[in-house]
């Protein structure tokens, strides 16, 4: 779940020691692991009701409570964007059509800390540019995971994930951001995906953040619905958004929000 861009402010940064990483590691886990259910288990047809109805389901065998839920008096289980929904938006009676693209922002609470991950998938096949659109949005978040080391500074993380969009055409969301994440969905620091110009804090093993690029195909403007939450593109286009919960470690990244599915894959390798 995104955060709203603030003003700069001095503000504690939590880091994480070894047994609360170790915590983060399984409620990101759990977190991936329900994402790549629900993106496996959608179809056109149904309804966000019932995919946020599955969502919670499968959340629940898990062993985990949704993040989401009632937090600021949000309404659903997980995030459901479609098309030109960016993020934040809520379960209902809409059906999904084919060649819909939707966004699933997922977060969850095990043991008191949170997994938070998101992704843009398609109902069949989509139009070209948002297959692109779908594509770029991946490929910046992992630049911008890249650049999660200790040493950087948050702008090098907002740096690689804006170049990468704006190479390929498309706009970045301004008013929302990614941010630290642990025992509460929003710590600090806020994680932008665009270079602010003002100063940005240095990155220390221990630190854990929420990665979440949002790409518009038109215009970077969004407005929020008189529902209090969903924010949609004002031109109307679609929409991408793509998140990992991350590790600053004493080397490489580590995405905490693998599925169990993916890490079985790594493993192989």
């Amino acid at each position: 779940m995104v955060e709203l861009l603030l003003r700069p402010k001095e503000a504690m940064i939590p880091i994480k020691d070894d047994q609360e990483l170790g915590l983060m590691r399984v409620a990101g886990r759990v977190a991936g692991t329900v994402l790549d259910e629900v993106a496996q288990w959608v179809q056109p047809g149904v309804t966000t009701k019932e995919v946020d109805e599955f969502a919670a389901a499968r959340i629940k065998h898990h062993g985990a409570k949704s993040a989401f839920l009632g937090y600021r008096g949000y309404p659903s289980h997980i995030c459901l964007s479609v098309n030109e929904e960016v993020v934040h938006g809520i379960a209902g009676p809409r059906r999904l059509q084919y060649g819909d693209i939707l966004s699933l922002d997922v977060g969850v609470v095990v043991d008191g800390f949170i997994g938070d991950t998101a992704k843009t998938v398609t109902l069949g096949v989509c139009d070209p540019e948002s297959k692109k659109l779908i594509e770029v949005t991946e490929q910046a978040l992992y630049d911008g995971i890249s650049c999660a080391l200790a040493g950087n500074r948050v702008s090098d993380i907002s740096r690689a994930v804006q170049a990468r969009v704006e190479a390929n055409g498309f706009s970045i969301v301004r008013e929302f951001v990614g941010h630290g994440v642990g025992r509460s969905v929003h710590e600090e620091p806020q994680i932008p995906n665009f270079v602010t110009g003002g100063g940005s804090p240095r990155l220390k093993a221990g630190m854990t953040i929420a990665i979440e690029p949002m790409v518009n195909a038109g215009g970077a403007e969004v407005k929020v619905l008189r529902d209090g939450w969903t924010v949609i593109t004002r031109d109307g286009k679609p929409s991408a958004h793509f998140e990992h919960t991350v590790a600053v470690t004493d080397g490489k990244p580590e995405i905490l929000t693998w599925s169990e599915r993916k890490l079985s894959e790594l493993k192989v390798k």
